[in-house]
């Protein structure tokens, strides 16, 4: 079981685990850069490049990346890049990388926060101080990128983060146990939500129940409602066309794919790694109205089609789960996780964040979040957001990220953000060539998944995700009664 979760969780995120081929891709990089590696005194492992150019170009730039989620037991490698194709380019170009493994695995962030500080004060020591540096990373790395730039606003010049999990640490667990709870109400009673005690033997009794549910229509639509809590999108795979907007059997079958590929081992195995950190449980669904959280969600109509479909009362089931017994925080695990990581919004450098739409993992919607707290603080002007029409978590090309790089940057030598419109960005990326133009894909049938790059066009496109169904923030006073009005 523990194998299987861990190829399923590889199989999510596509982009970090290029790094599976890097090896031969790093020897077809023309460029030999100075490499430093070492150890924290945590135990975290940090790794720089600076190419040999980086003294001569003015400004001399540090780019510190922040890596994903990694599965406790993993192999917890030092990263500075997301993946070997932007690795070349960047360091072509003579931006020098950096970046820590952090001490741990799991939700890191306490420590990725350390860790990453203490890579820059290694980097200035061994090689220099940067004319400026800039903060970026994917996924887990997009939360811990927003976090640094909140707590060392003097250390950054810019950042970029990428498919974040930017609603922060309590709005995140909260919306996956509504998920979670929905499953557990009105699907496996028998499963454990909160106060996991046994990660794998729960996970194969979720795994069992979903099996079931798909099985059936009553199934199926219990698990687009369960879904459409969270905002899942209805597109999983990132080389297929998105399905139509009325097609709800091909969106609940993505649906269901994430669910048993992606998100079930972060919902009812791996919250016990968050769980023992924050010594309980830091999630809460009291005060919560399903029924208005559902008339919020972009599924909705797909639910109530499901529904009608299968012969089943939606307004049945939603009185069910408003009248369930609800799941309460355990106050100073709520607290850890508030301050690992919530937002506030005061950022004072350019922010220029980029999301999938069909990102199962880490819902688009984040977007939304995190610019609600930014504009609550009065720091519009600091954050631009790009959106790229793809499903996948991650699930960027090389040529994309590259182009949103050089929009930051623009931004940073002229104090002005360049247009970014989706047709100039796409014309942008394009322009890199085919080698840059490519997502990466697991190779079937390969154990770890081998991640192999295919051919992708640019899918910039012009976008506004919907609301976070469950915003949780540092500007104002979180309870659960004021979770409920927001409702």
């Amino acid at each position: 079981m523990r194998q299987i979760m861990k190829q399923v969780f590889c199989l999510a995120v596509g982009m970090v685990l290029a790094l599976f081929f890097a090896g031969a891709a790093y020897g077809q990089c023309p460029v030999m850069p100075l490499t430093l590696t070492g150890a924290l005194a945590d135990g975290a492992t940090y790794l720089i490049e600076v190419p040999p150019n980086w003294n001569a170009s003015s400004p001399k730039t540090l780019f510190l990346y922040s890596h994903g989620y990694v599965v406790p037991g993993d192999a917890n490698p030092a990263r500075d890049v997301g993946d070997p194709f932007t690795r070349c380019f960047m360091l072509l170009n003579g931006f020098a990388l950096a970046g820590s493994s952090y001490a741990h695995a799991g939700w890191a962030i306490q420590e990725a926060l350390s860790d990453q500080i203490k890579v820059l004060n290694i980097f200035q020591a061994s090689v220099g101080e940067p004319t400026r540096t800039i903060a970026w990373g994917h996924s887990l790395g997009g939360i811990i990128t927003a976090g640094l730039i909140q707590q060392n606003p003097h250390s950054f010049d810019a950042a970029l983060p990428m498919c974040g999990v930017l609603s922060g640490g309590v709005a995140t667990w909260n919306t996956a146990l509504d998920s979670a709870f929905a499953f557990q109400t009105l699907l496996a009673p028998g499963v454990q939500i909160v106060n996991i005690t046994n990660p794998l033997a729960n996970l194969g009794v979720a795994e069992t129940a979903l099996a079931g549910a798909q099985a059936t229509p009553q199934g199926r639509a219990r698990l687009a409602l369960s879904s459409a809590l969270g905002d899942g999108p209805g597109w999983f795979n990132p080389t297929a066309p998105e399905p139509a907007e009325d097609d709800f059997a091909s969106q609940q079958a993505n649906q269901f794919l994430w669910a048993q590929i992606v998100d079930f081992p972060f919902l009812f195995a791996l919250r016990a790694e968050l769980e023992f950190r924050a010594g309980g449980n830091p999630s809460f669904n009291t005060g919560v109205d399903y029924r208005k959280q559902l008339a919020h969600s972009i599924d909705r109509e797909e639910v109530k089609a499901l529904y009608e479909q299968a012969g089943l009362d939606l307004d049945s089931d939603l009185e069910a789960l408003n009248n369930a017994v609800r799941v309460s925080a355990d106050s100073g695990a709520l607290k850890y996780l508030e301050h690992n990581i919530i937002f506030d919004g005061q950022i004072r450098i350019p922010v220029l964040t980029m999301h999938t739409k069909g990102d199962g993992l880490v819902v688009v919607q984040n977007e939304s979040a995190y610019k609600n707290v930014v504009d609550e603080a009065g720091n519009a002007e600091f954050l631009r957001r790009t959106f790229v029409h793809r499903a996948g978590h991650c699930e960027f090309s090389p040529a994309e990220t590259i182009t949103a790089v050089r929009a930051l940057l623009s931004r940073l030598d002229t104090g002005t953000w360049p247009g970014l419109g989706a047709n100039g960005l796409n014309e942008a990326a394009t322009s890199l060539g085919p080698d840059l133009n490519v997502i990466f894909v697991p190779v079937p049938g390969t154990n770890p998944p081998l991640m192999i790059p295919v051919p992708a066009s640019a899918e910039f496109f012009e976008f506004r995700p919907s609301r976070y169904l469950r915003p949780f923030d540092a500007l104002t006073e979180e309870t659960e009664e004021k979770e409920s009005r927001e409702r």
